[in-house]
């Protein structure tokens, strides 16, 4: 360990070793004799003269924004050092990609510092719970709570409920992320209003013309290029409610270490599923149009005689045939986790009676990803089993739209379970959710229609 620096006595000797660039690095590598070093210049000279402690904040501050310019990675930084998967453990940089400070949640996150007082204030609100030595506290910021969200009147639906801030919303989209397929793929579209209108090219076909009707010509000076216009659509997001309903003791309610790890462990991991479900199957009634069976979606058929609810290697083959070229670079499977047998065992036979598996892993400790063509294979029980259409999809998440609303509400209840002695809690959500595609695309060379979304045929005999 290098000696301890000389501490200087006075202002003028500070800010000439506070401009030592080498003098800085030693005192600043070892963080317990950096300490010490203040430590003693605080008893040498502070005590002495209380006006130079102004100066030395200043000049500290000054002298280690210019350090860090010329060595930012000599200090230590524990909020960004790498966990064992090579991501930051520090989560507010992917937690900012989700908050919106303009979201009317964010106006009431100055008032909680953590989530489990938000909901332990909406049982107190609604008396479900006796008195709580913070509950006075709670209930006063419950109160602002309410103030706020009347502010913004129209701005948020009229469910009633009180507005979660946007610190929690955003924390919980973050887990739900993790715990989703779809949403952390898609393409995202924050909505500011109950309605979103976003354009879109109505492509149909480029054997003639592309992106919905640009046709581009080979002239000759003089020769009158052939007119042509244009063909554009919109795409409607329009938020739809989706409703987490849950219920806890009273006891556990009360305990606020206990119930926030309750309610971190189950409300994102139920929201997620809920999510993801829909928007892979869903109708697009009161719920997202999901891209299992949608408009654009194109079906490869099944090779005969393969026998029903089977899959073989011809079918994986023309589904990536169908696949849009510039989507291949993106694209995921997703299999029900009934096709896993069919899928762990399927090989290619080779020219000379060998053969080779058609994904890679193959059970080998350490191995890449599970993976067909290359491509990604997510199994999930959210898609149609084994034998209907859907049950295997190959899919380019990007052309898949979801509107997210940016608010959330939630509320409380004692009579639902009252005689159980628990709250009732409601947190509503609006997100939509469809396809940005609305038909399949007729290639170039007028083959077989392509999508970012294929399926393979049920009919397997």
């Amino acid at each position: 360990m290098p000696d301890a620096p000389p501490i200087p006595t006075d202002p003028v000797e500070l800010e000439e070793m506070l401009r030592d660039g080498k003098r800085m690095r030693d005192t600043l590598a070892n963080p317990l004799q950096f300490k010490t070093f203040i430590q003693n210049y605080h008893k040498n000279v502070i005590a002495r003269d209380d006006t130079i402690e102004v100066q030395i904040r200043e000049q500290v501050q000054q002298g280690i924004a210019q350090f860090l310019k010329v060595d930012p990675k000599a200090l230590h930084r524990p909020d960004l050092t790498p966990g064992a998967n090579g991501q930051a453990r520090n989560s507010h940089a992917r937690k900012h990609g989700l908050y919106n400070k303009a979201a009317p949640g964010a106006a009431v996150d100055k008032l909680w510092d953590k989530q489990v007082d938000f909901y332990r204030a909406l049982s107190l609100k609604c008396n479900a719970l006796g008195r709580l030595p913070d509950g006075a506290e709670l209930l006063e910021k419950l109160g602002e709570t309410e103030k706020i969200r009347n502010s913004f009147g129209t701005n948020i639906p009229a469910d009633g409920g009180f507005l979660v801030p946007e610190e929690f919303r955003s924390d919980l989209l973050m887990v739900v992320l993790e715990a989703s397929l779809i949403r952390p793929r898609a393409t995202m579209i924050p909505m500011g209003t109950q309605r979103v209108s976003l354009p879109a090219v109505d492509s149909t076909t480029d054997a003639t013309s592309v992106f919905g009707g640009i046709v581009c010509s080979w002239v000759d000076e003089g020769m009158q290029p052939t007119e042509v216009q244009g063909r554009f659509m919109q795409v409607t997001l329009d938020a739809k409610k989706l409703m987490a309903f849950l219920t806890a003791p009273n006891e556990l309610v009360a305990d606020a270490p206990a119930f926030g790890g309750y309610l971190d462990g189950t409300l994102p991991q139920a929201i997620a599923f809920e999510e993801d479900y829909k928007f892979m199957t869903g109708s697009g009634a009161g719920e997202p149009m999901g891209f299992i069976n949608c408009s654009a979606a194109v079906v490869a058929a099944a090779v005969s005689g393969q026998g029903a609810n089977t899959i073989i290697a011809e079918n994986l083959a023309a589904m990536f045939a169908r696949m849009l070229p510039s989507s291949l670079n993106r694209a995921i499977w997703l299999a029900s986790i009934d096709t896993f047998p069919q899928l762990s065992l399927m090989t290619v036979q080779g020219a000379i009676g060998n053969s080779s598996p058609v994904w890679m892993n193959n059970g080998v400790a350490g191995a890449p990803p599970v993976s067909i063509y290359g491509r990604p294979v997510y199994f999930t029980e959210k898609v149609p089993a084994l034998g209907t259409t859907g049950d295997i999809v190959f899919l380019d998440p990007a052309f898949y739209l979801i509107g997210d609303r940016q608010t959330m509400q939630a509320t409380a209840s004692p009579h639902y379970a009252f005689n159980q002695d628990k709250t009732a809690y409601k947190i509503i959500e609006r997100v939509d959710g469809r396809p940005w595609l609305q038909s399949a695309i007729t290639p170039k060379n007028a083959g077989s229609t392509l999508s970012p979304v294929v399926q393979l045929s049920s009919t397997r005999t």
